[in-house]
């Protein structure tokens, strides 16, 4: 892995990258709140849908808890809107196609699958807080039970 892991304290890389319908959001959008940034490798795969519906059906809570959620893929802005549309994901995914953001989030790099090295995304999360710092990463997240995790984990009760 060429890029170094990111860790609580550090800031986080600012990005600008196409949403579903193919306008531009910023990190810097967000600053003054807390956003939950996910990096997943394809949209409307099985574990990748799970995870999405997951942070759908646990949106109004977040927010309500003042978290922003962006989910970041190297799937076209198309392939992601018909993504949005099946599933109803009413949050920004955003496409990072050439996987430059991917790659500052060290969230691209070496995996192995049944023995086979590849290069791929790695699914990870990170916690940005107000000022635009990395309040917490995590790699190599599961599809499954990660959104429950990260609400025990970030302290919510709800």
């Amino acid at each position: 892995m060429t890029e170094q892991q990111l860790s609580p304290g550090d800031d986080a890389p600012e990005f600008t990258l196409p949403d579903s319908e193919g306008k531009n959001v910023s990190l810097s959008d967000f600053r003054g709140q807390s956003v939950v940034v996910y990096f997943y490798p394809a949209a409307s795969t099985p574990g990748c849908t799970k995870q999405a519906c997951d942070f759908r059906d646990n949106l109004a809570d977040l927010n309500g808890a003042g978290y922003q959620i962006l989910g970041i893929s190297p799937d076209k802005p198309a392939k992601l809107a018909k993504f949005a549309e099946k599933e109803q994901l009413t949050f920004p995914l955003l496409s990072d196609e050439d996987k430059t953001v991917l790659t500052a989030y060290s969230a691209f790099g070496e995996k192995k699958n049944y023995g086979k090295v590849y290069q791929g995304v790695i699914r990870s999360t990170f916690v940005v807080d107000p000022e635009g710092k990395i309040s917490a990463a995590q790699y190599n997240v599961r599809a499954t039970g990660h959104v429950a995790k990260l609400i025990k984990d970030l302290n919510l009760v709800f």
